[in-house]
């Protein structure tokens, strides 16, 4: 059997840890890369412009199927492969629920999955009748937000007149939702493979700053067991019902009122899913390149009954955290330590810390210890 060749559209950290995966999983994995330096640059093959068709065409000739490190490649080009005969997995038909935030509430309500109250905004008028009957709302553009961006929280269609008057840079409709009473964020990964094998990690929980994900634990602590089994449903039920090939995220709120609401989707690996490297028997990286391939997938056990993982965010254009590496292994030799190899910048995802054994809140206490570390004299 020939290795499969997979190709990444993106030079990002997650196709870094792909690349670091592919030998666990028997593939052949490249990037094309945005830039030449990118943070998985040890592993591109291609520079160029992912914009571009005949840049992401010449790519695909030299790969068996074409995944992604991002969501933002023109489904016109990749709709464009597929038509050529490229394996583009997820697919592209699948990928649009991912890019676009309006079309996912659509698509998920007609599968009746669990959603906070929503609506599309075409108008001051409509935004305004939402908030009356909602209260204050979260106002999304349905294109091109992340971490944060594109994301606001409005009390009147005032507050929002400068998306409104641009509304046809977002496709011509804004998306507004229930701002939900909760009591904590979640996760769940899972994966599955065109041969419909699909396999689940344990749900987790997810701890942000400023909108950008600061902590995940694993598992989530205090979760009932019907809690972890709806979560694996919902999961399975999306990557079914929306054909998802590879890994997928589903982020969630658990609402006060008990409810668990499906916030958003990734159709990639995932920075809710980093834990897995160290805590799981099979990573998130390894467990994408198996699934897009159509490889059996891995066990998703974890190997300690709890890991956290800690995102390392910039704190300037100037320090980075890897040269303090060797003195957090001094002083904290279990603590697995990640670098993107990105330059810095405020707030930029610039590596992460994962640690594991058998109790979450020791584990967060060593985590934010060996950061502290990291973070001395800057």
């Amino acid at each position: 059997m020939n290795t499969p060749r997979i190709g990444a559209i993106g030079g990002g950290q997650l196709a870094r840890m792909m690349a670091h995966a592919a030998n666990a999983a028997g593939v052949d994995f490249r990037v094309l890369a945005e830039a030449e330096g990118s943070s998985a640059r040890a592993a591109a093959s291609m520079v160029g412009d992912y914009t571009q068709l005949n840049v992401v065409a010449g790519f695909a000739e030299t790969v068996d199927v074409i995944t992604f490190d991002h969501e933002h490649v023109p489904l016109t080009i990749l709709e464009e492969l597929e038509r050529r005969g490229t394996r583009v997995q997820p697919a592209a038909s699948a990928l649009a629920f991912a890019q676009n935030k309006l079309q996912m509430r659509k698509r998920l309500a007609m599968l009746d999955l669990p959603m906070p109250a929503w609506a599309e905004i075409q108008s001051a008028s409509e935004l305004d009748e939402f908030i009356g009957e909602q209260g204050a709302v979260v106002l999304k553009t349905p294109i091109g937000g992340y971490d944060g961006k594109g994301v606001r929280v409005v009390r009147s269609s005032a507050e929002a007149s400068d998306w409104l008057e641009n509304i046809d840079k977002f496709g011509g409709s804004l998306l507004a939702e229930e701002k939900v009473d909760f009591v904590r964020e979640l996760a769940q990964l899972s994966a599955r493979n065109s041969s419909d094998e699909f396999a689940a990690w344990p749900l987790v929980e997810t701890r942000q700053v400023n909108g950008v994900c600061s902590v995940v634990i694993a598992p989530a602590p205090y979760s009932s067991a019907k809690l972890l089994q709806q979560a694996q449903d919902v999961a399975k039920k999306i990557a079914e019902g929306l054909l998802v090939t590879g890994v997928l995220a589903v982020e969630m709120f658990e609402a006060r009122d008990g409810r668990l609401l499906i916030n958003e989707l990734a159709m990639r690996p995932h920075n809710s899913g980093h834990f897995s490297i160290e805590g799981s028997v099979t990573s998130q990286f390894e467990q994408h390149l198996r699934a897009v391939a159509n490889l059996p997938l891995g066990s998703t056990e974890l190997v300690a009954e709890h890991a956290v993982m800690l995102n390392l965010l910039g704190v300037d254009d100037q320090h980075e955290f890897e040269p303090r590496f060797a003195d957090v292994r001094a002083s904290y030799p279990s603590v697995h330590l990640h670098d993107y190899g990105k330059s810095p910048r405020k707030g930029r995802k610039m590596g992460h810390i994962t640690v594991v054994g058998s109790n979450a809140e020791a584990l967060l206490a060593e985590a934010n210890a060996a950061a502290a570390v990291l973070l001395r004299g800057i």
